[in-house]
C-alpha cells in the first residue's frame, strides 16, 4: 500500500526513496534517487486499488506526449499489485510559494518573464490538448540557472482526483500565477498554500488595489481574466505574446536576475535574492577654495568665507544620473556672487486728476487723433485741453451727445445666433416634412404594425427576413463536466413550444467563470440542414442570464475552435440575442455563462429557444 512506504524502500529494484515531499488522500510525491543512472529523480506513488490510480497513468502517459525543455519529463512508470508509481525528471531550484514566502513580491518585470515562460508552455500543451490541471505556484520551479521548469504536469492534477484536459482552469491559474508573483496572493481557480487574495462582492481586488506600483497593463489583464471570465476568449499564447509585448528588451534582464537567485541548501527554506547594484558615482577631483570651476581666479571680496573648523568647502552640489547611461554628473556651487540688479528708473509723473475743461467747450469730444508724449508740454492724455483737440480721460474712446448710430454692445452677436436659430428650424421643418412623406414618424423610425411594437425589415414578397426555423431538435450540452450530462431528458422541453417546460441545469455552489470549475453550460440545437442565422430569442429561467451564441457545421463536442457569434444579457424573463453578423451552420451552440442566483447556489435554464434566419 502506498501508506506503508517510508524512507529507504526501494520500487522497481532501482529507485530508493529518499524525502516525502508533500501528501494528498494517500498519494504521496517523493524524492528518490535512480541507483541505476546514479541521478535524483521525483516519485509520484498510489495505491492500485485507488479510485485516483488510473487517472494516474493516464496522466502520465499524456505529460509524456509533450516534449519541451521547461517540463519536467516522466521518465518511468510501473504499477505493482499494491502500488501504482510514476517517476519524473528532478529539478534542483526552489519553487515560487517558497520565494514568494521568503522574499515578498517580485517585480512585475521578473512576474512577467516567469508567467511568459510557462505560457509559452502551455501554449505548446493546449495545442496537444493537454492540459497541466493543476498551475499553482507550488508547482512551478525556479531552477539554479533561473530557468523556469514546471512540476507534475497533469500528474499533480489526477492525484488530487482532478478530471484531466482543463485547459480554462490552466488559463485562470495561470493568470493567477501572475497576481501571485506581483502580490503575494493567490487568485487562481486551484488551491494553493499562498494566501488568498482580498475580495469584494465576489470579486478578487485589482492587483494595483493590493500592491502599489503594478503596470495598467497587468493589471487589466489580472482583472479581465479573473474578475470579467475572459478565460473563455484567452488562450495561452495570447498571453505569452502580450507578456513579450510589455517585456520587450527587460526580459534579458529579468532572466539575469533570476539567475543571480542564491538557493537554499537542502532543509533550508530561506531564498537570498541578488542585492541590486548601487548606481556608479564618478570621482570629482578637488576645485581650491580661491577659483572656481572653470579655474579661474574669485576676486577676494566675493571668495566665502570658511573658519579653520569648518574644514575645506565642498565644491560637489547636486548628482544628475542618467537612465540611459552609468554616467554621473554633478552641479557645482557657484563661489561668485550674483551681479546686483540694475536700479530702477522713476516712473513720469501723471496728473492725479483731468483737467477741467475750458468755458463753453463739451465735457466729452473726441480728440482727431493720439498725440505723442510730450508733444505739447505736459502728460499726453490731457495735452492741450480745451483747444478743440482734447479728450476726456484718455483711456475710453468718448462720442458725442448727439451721436444717432448708438448701439448697445452684443447686438451683432444676437443677430447671429437668430439667424442660426432660424436655419435651424428651416432644416427642422424640412426633415420631419421629408419624413412624413415617406410614410415614417417625424424622426424617421417605421411605424408601428397593428399596434404590435415595430415592424422587422421585410424583403420583397413582404415577409419578414429573420423568420423561425422549424423541425429544430434539443441536446444538453457540458463540455467540462465529468459525465458531459447536463439534465439531458428535460432538452427537448426548450424547443417543444410551450413555455410551461424547460430545461433546467444542476444547482451550482458557485458561478461559473475564473470563480468555478466550469465555465458554463448549454444547449446544441439541430437545425436539421444548413441555415444563415441572425438571431435567437430565448425565455429564461431565472434573471439575469448571460447568453454565447455560437453556430457551426459540425456536431460539437467542446468550444474548442468554435468563435462567439452573438452575447447578451437577458435581464427579463424574454430576450433576443442579435448575432453580430449571419452566420451560416446547422448547429447552434447557446452557451450559458452566468446563471441566477437560488437559495443555496446558483441555477439557470431555458423554457423556449426560437431560431431565426432565413427560414430555408
Amino acid at each position: 500500500m502506498a501508506e506503508h512506504t517510508r524512507p529507504g524502500d526501494v520500487l522497481a529494484d532501482r529507485y530508493r526513496l529518499t524525502d516525502l515531499l508533500t501528501e494528498s488522500r494517500g498519494g504521496r510525491f517523493w524524492r528518490a534517487f535512480d541507483s541505476v543512472l546514479q541521478r535524483d529523480v521525483a516519485v509520484h506513488i498510489i495505491a492500485s486499488e485507488d479510485d485516483r490510480a488510473p487517472l494516474l497513468r493516464a496522466a502520465a502517459r499524456t505529460s509524456a506526449t509533450v516534449l519541451d525543455r521547461r517540463m519536467l519529463r516522466v521518465l518511468d512508470i510501473d504499477e505493482t499489485p499494491d502500488r501504482c508509481f510514476v517517476v519524473n525528471e528532478w529539478g534542483s531550484g526552489t519553487s515560487l510559494d517558497l520565494m514568494l514566502a521568503d522574499a515578498g513580491a517580485l517585480s512585475p518585470t521578473v512576474a512577467a518573464w516567469i508567467v511568459a515562460e510557462v505560457a509559452d508552455t502551455l501554449a505548446l500543451a493546449h495545442d496537444a490538448h493537454v492540459a497541466h490541471g493543476r498551475l499553482v505556484p507550488e508547482n512551478v520551479l525556479i531552477d539554479t540557472d533561473g530557468s523556469v521548469r514546471l512540476i507534475g504536469f497533469a500528474v499533480d492534477a489526477a492525484l488530487h482526483g482532478l478530471p484531466a484536459g482543463r485547459i480554462s482552469t490552466d488559463i485562470a491559474d495561470l493568470v493567477g500565477l501572475l497576481y501571485a508573483a506581483m502580490t503575494g496572493k493567490w487568485a487562481g481557480v486551484s488551491t494553493s498554500t499562498v494566501p488568498a487574495a482580498p475580495s469584494s462582492h465576489g470579486h478578487v481586488l485589482r492587483p494595483r488595489q493590493v500592491r502599489a506600483g503594478i503596470p495598467r497593463t497587468l493589471d487589466a489583464l489580472c482583472d479581465h481574466v479573473l474578475n470579467h471570465g475572459g478565460d473563455t476568449e484567452v488562450s495561452a499564447a495570447m498571453l505569452a505574446d502580450s507578456l513579450r509585448d510589455f517585456l520587450g528588451p527587460s526580459a534579458t534582464a529579468a532572466e539575469a536576475w533570476l539567475a543571480r537567485i542564491e538557493h537554499p541548501k537542502r532543509g533550508d527554506g530561506t531564498v537570498v535574492l541578488p542585492p541590486l547594484p548601487d548606481p556608479p558615482v564618478r570621482d570629482v577631483d578637488p576645485v581650491p577654495a580661491d577659483t572656481d570651476p572653470d579655474g579661474d581666479v574669485v576676486p577676494e571680496e566675493h571668495r566665502e568665507q570658511t573658519s579653520p573648523e569648518d574644514g575645506l568647502a565642498t565644491q560637489a552640489g547636486m548628482p544628475i544620473f542618467h537612465e540611459d547611461t552609468d554616467d554621473v554628473e554633478w552641479l557645482r556651487h557657484h563661489t561668485e556672487k550674483p551681479p546686483p540688479p540694475p536700479a530702477f528708473e522713476p516712473h513720469p509723473e501723471r496728473p492725479l486728476f483731468a483737467p477741467d475743461p475750458e468755458e463753453g467747450q463739451p465735457v466729452r469730444r473726441p480728440r482727431a487723433a493720439p498725440l505723442p508724449q510730450g508733444a505739447g508740454g505736459g502728460y499726453w492724455p490731457w495735452e492741450n485741453t480745451g483747444t478743440g483737440a482734447g479728450t476726456g480721460s484718455g483711456v475710453l474712446p468718448a462720442y458725442r451727445e448727439d451721436d444717432e448710430d448708438v448701439r448697445a454692445p452684443g447686438t451683432s452677436m444676437l443677430r447671429l445666433a437668430g439667424i442660426i436659430a432660424a436655419c435651424l428650424l428651416v432644416l427642422v421643418a424640412v426633415v420631419v416634412a421629408f419624413n412624413l412623406g415617406r410614410g415614417k414618424t417625424p424622426l424617421g423610425t417605421t411605424k408601428d404594425q397593428g399596434g404590435q411594437g415595430p415592424s422587422q425589415t421585410t424583403g420583397s414578397s413582404g415577409s419578414t427576413t429573420a423568420t423561425p426555423i422549424t423541425g429544430v431538435t434539443a441536446r444538453d450540452f457540458d463540455p467540462q463536466g465529468g459525465d458531459r450530462a447536463e439534465n439531458p431528458q428535460e432538452a427537448p422541453s426548450a424547443v417543444d413550444g410551450n413555455p410551461r417546460t424547460a430545461w433546467t441545469t444542476l444547482r451550482y455552489d458557485q458561478q461559473f467563470g475564473a470563480g468555478g470549475l466550469k465555465t458554463g453550460v448549454g444547449l446544441v440545437l439541430d437545425l436539421g440542414s444548413g441555415h444563415t442565422v441572425s438571431q435567437v430569442d430565448l425565455t429564461t429561467v431565472g434573471q439575469p442570464t448571460s447568453v454565447s451564441i455560437y453556430v457551426t457545421d459540425t456536431n460539437p463536442v467542446d468550444l474548442h475552435g468554435l468563435t462567439v457569434a452573438g452575447s447578451s444579457t437577458i435581464g427579463t424573463t424574454h430576450g433576443t440575442v442579435s448575432l453580430t453578423r449571419p452566420t451560416n451552420g446547422r448547429y447552434v451552440v447557446v452557451w450559458l455563462t452566468k446563471i441566477p442566483a437560488v437559495p443555496g447556489g446558483f441555477r439557470g435554464g431555458i423554457a423556449e429557444a426560437v431560431v431565426r434566419g432565413d427560414g430555408a
